[in-house]
Formats: C-alpha cells, structure tokens, sequence
C-alpha cells in the first residue's frame, strides 16, 4: 500500500512540517479528495462479502439451540444489527470527512500517544480472529485437496507442528500467504477483491439453497420447530444476551470502519452502502443458512443437528463416494460431478473466508500497528505483524476450547470495546462538533499531543462494571457477586453509554475552564 505519490498528495494540502513529524506516513496520512473513490456499490459489497462468511451462517443455529424458533433467531440477529449499524455510521462519518483511518482518528480522543491503547487492544482481537479465519480457511482448502488425493490427510503420519498435522501445516500456510499476497497489493486491491467476491459467495450460497430444498422436497423441520420460551418473561433474559452478542460480532468494525471510509466519495455513498449492505446481508445470509440447515435434516437423516450448521460438513457429505449415516447411496452417484461440485463449494469457502477475514481482521491491525511507530512499521508490514501473531496465537489450539476462547476471550473484549466507541463518537459529535484539526492529529506536542486523561477516565468507567463478568467468562474469577453477571449481559450497551457520557461531562468541564 505503501504509495510515495498518495504521500505527496497529501502532504500538498498540510503544513510543511507535517513531512517529518514521527507520527505520519504514506499509510496513515488522510487520503486525498481525488483518491476517495469507493462508491455506494464498493461499501455494500464490503458488507456482503463480509457477511457471507462461516461464522454467520452458524448464527441462526446457535440461536435455535438455545431454545428459539426460527423467526426468533431472525429478530435477535436483525435486531443486532440495526443496533450497531448505528455506531458504525456515526464512527463513519470523520473517515470520509476528514480521509483518515482509525488509530489517527482516536488520536482526537485518546491523544497521540494514548491512541495506542485503543488501537492495539483492537489489533490483538483482530490478530486472534485472523489466525482462527486461516485456519478454517486452510482445513476448507485441505478438504477440497482431498478429494483427489485422499491420501494428504495422512501426509507425515504421525508428524505435527505444535499440535498441527503436516498437511493441515502446508493447508494453513497457503492460505495464510493468500490473504497477506493481497494485502501487499493496497487497499484498492481489497476493494477489488471485495467488489467481485460478493455475488460470488451470493450466487454459491443460493445454488446450494436450491439444490438442498429441491432435494428434500421442501424446507425441512426446523422451520416448525416451537421456540422453548412461553411467554416474553421467560424469553427476555435469553434474547438480552444474544442481542449482546449480535451487536458484538461487528462491534470491533464499529470503530475501525474510518479505515474503509477514508476512501469514500461522500457521506451519501458510504451510509447508503453500509446501510444495504450489512443488517439485509446478515438476515438474508442467516434465513438461508436456517433454510439450508433444516433441509438438510431432511436429506441427511442420519446427521447430528449440529454438523449440519457446519458448510463444511455439507460439502464433506455432497463430495463424499461413500453413502452418508442414513442412506445406502451417496448424494452425488457420479464421480465427475463430486469433483466439480467439490470445486466449487471449496471455492466458495475459501473465497468467503478470504473477504472477511482481509477486511475485518488485517486491514484495521495493520493500520493500527502501523501507528506504534508510523516512521518504521508500513501498512504492509502491520498485515505482515498481524499475520505473524496470527500464526503464534496457535488458532488450532484454540479452537480445541471454543467456548472459552471465542465466546469468553474474543467475544468478551469485543462486548468490552464499547467503551472505546462511546468515548470517539462522544469526543466527535458531541465535543469537537464534527471539527478536527487534522495537521495537528500529526503533530507529537499538537493540541492532541500526548496522552488524554479524560479519555482514560472515562474508559476506566466503561470498563469497570463489566470487567468482573468478562473474568467470570473467562474463568479467571470463578464467582464474583451475582449483579455482575446481570450487568455483563449488557455490556456492550453499558459500556458504550457510561464511557461516552463521562467522557462528554468531563471534557465539557474541561473546555469550561480553559
């Protein structure tokens, strides 16, 4: 991404001094008018392509095992994200305004040096996210390999590589070398990428909701399946969670989204874009995994409930010459149309988790690393970090514990984000009134320079009622008093609401008496 040009451009419309300051480079410089040409189509594809990806389509099930029916599991999701679409266009707004990304945004806010806590707390829950990405990404490609060469599963034998099999080893760093090759191509490579793997991953999903529904001659059981809760009483205090969670799963894009709106054309293009894109995409993409899930009961009746969640499993079983648990022939009789169905759908994993994971889980840290040391560390190098810390976090492991490490760690400082999204809008629209002084967001002893205290304070309000839940889940304080868990429940919310308004008080007095 590295562009001397784009640094020139912008250096042509900032101080002089701008051009040696430590806390600029090419990366993080604001973007040029005549560079912001992402459109209303470049940002609902962004969402799409996003969107349609492993985790999504396991949402809806997730819910209806926990005891709701199908147009319950909808609502919470849709729900969800009508929420946090409100953040993430309001955090939106100074990316396209002002053409800067994320950490130099939260340099208004936080100071220039205390940036870094925000940034770098989002950093290593992207890191983690994009080493658990990769390795989905690596098992799909290690599946489709073998389908024509059986034999690669047992490659090295009994050899591993800090727990990970040879062939899931050579899988994982392939895929791994694929999402850093694009992010070495810039960021208008992901914008490309992006534009073409949306109605790709559409079309796959929808061919796949034909063939399943065709097959099963309609939609399967889990559409009349009853939800477990009686009455709102005993709904509320499951559906209070899981809205926690929905809003969750994309709050961590809620502050970075300046790093895709800096290259925007105007307001209009990116809040219509992200407007389309995001709560249609995650409802649509959910009512047809709840479709393709139910069918599939149908057609697989020897199947556990929950493999059918898992896409993989799916193509696993349509590709498979054996005949699944249930049935005395395969699904596909003929060898020819296994293989060119087994291209296909792996294809369509792969492409799916390539998308989400370069533009929710390197684009920000690579960015936010970048703003460690903006003079040393390039947009490039932050993706090389990322990916680096990525392969360290040993996702395979991880994901030995998923309830731990994706629904305590990795959810819960996702939930304990809020605080930083209220102290940003908070600082912008309601303090700054949508004013920056962006040469001075470049500037160590700037009216921004620094570490802000308030900012610090505020975060420490936000965080401090939900930290004692965040432990509990995370089993380092195994029974802390019984209002914390009720509180936690509510942590995004609380969080967001008690660090924004804090924020807002204290700078107010703040600017009163200077």
């Amino acid at each position: 991404m590295h562009d001397p040009k784009l640094a020139q451009e912008a250096l042509a419309t900032l101080p002089a001094d701008i051009a040696t300051s430590p806390l600029f480079n090419a990366d993080l410089a604001p973007v040029p008018e005549a560079r912001r040409v992402w459109t209303t189509y470049n940002y609902a594809a962004l969402w799409i392509s996003m969107a349609h990806c492993i985790p999504t389509y396991t949402l809806a099930g997730g819910l209806i095992a926990s005891g709701m029916n199908w147009w319950q599991a909808l609502l919470t999701i849709g729900l969800g994200n009508l929420i946090v679409l409100v953040p993430i266009l309001l955090n939106a707004h100074p990316g396209t305004k002002y053409g800067i990304p994320f950490p130099v945004l939260a340099r208004a806010s936080f100071g220039t040096v205390g940036a870094n806590i925000p940034a770098v707390i989002r950093a290593l829950v992207a890191c983690g996210w994009f080493g658990i990405n990769t390795y989905i990404g690596g098992e799909a490609i290690k599946t489709f390999i073998a389908t024509f060469w059986p034999e690669f599963k047992d490659l090295g034998g009994d050899f591993a590589l800090a727990g990970l099999s040879l062939s899931s080893a050579i899988t994982f760093m392939v895929f791994w070398a694929m999402n850093i090759f694009i992010i070495y191509r810039g960021m208008n490579a992901v914008r490309v990428f992006e534009n073409w793997a949306a109605p790709i991953v559409l079309v796959l999903a929808a061919a796949l909701l034909w063939w399943v529904v065709d097959r099963a001659g309609g939609t399967g059981p889990l559409l009349d399946k009853p939800s477990k809760y009686k009455d709102l009483s005993e709904f509320w205090p499951a559906f209070v969670p899981a809205l926690t969670a929905m809003v969750g799963f994309w709050a961590t894009l809620s502050l970075n989204i300046p790093d895709f709106t800096r290259y925007g054309k105007g307001q209009r293009e990116q809040m219509i874009g992200q407007s389309l894109g995001l709560p249609t995409t995650m409802i649509a993409f959910s009512a047809m995994a709840l479709v393709i899930t139910s069918a599939s009961a149908q057609v697989l009746p020897g199947a556990a409930i929950g493999d059918l969640w898992n896409p993989e499993y799916l193509v696993g079983q349509l590709t498979s010459s054996v005949a699944p648990a249930g049935l005395s022939a395969p699904l596909i009789a003929d060898a020819a149309t296994r293989a060119i169905v087994a291209v296909i759908a792996v294809f369509g994993i792969v492409i799916a988790t390539l998308s989400v994971n370069i533009a929710a889980n390197v684009v920000s840290p690579a960015n936010d690393f970048a703003n460690l040391a903006p003079q040393k560390i390039s947009f490039e190098t932050g993706g090389l970090i990322t990916g680096i810390v990525g392969i360290l976090c040993m996702p395979w492991k991880l994901m030995q514990d998923p309830a731990t490490y994706l629904n305590g760690w990795l959810g819960g400082v996702s939930a304990l984000l809020g605080p930083v999204a209220g102290i940003l809008i908070a600082d912008y629209f309601l303090v700054r009134k949508t004013q920056l002084d962006v040469p001075d967001l470049y500037r160590p002893t700037g009216r921004y320079g620094g570490i802000n205290p308030v900012a610090i304070a505020a975060l420490v309000a936000g965080l401090l009622p939900n930290l004692p839940g965040f432990l509990k889940g995370v089993h380092l304080w195994a029974e802390p008093p019984a209002i914390f868990d009720s509180l936690y429940i509510y942590a995004w919310f609380s969080g967001t609401l008690i660090a924004g308004a804090v924020y807002w008080a204290l700078m107010t007095k703040r600017v009163q008496r200077a």
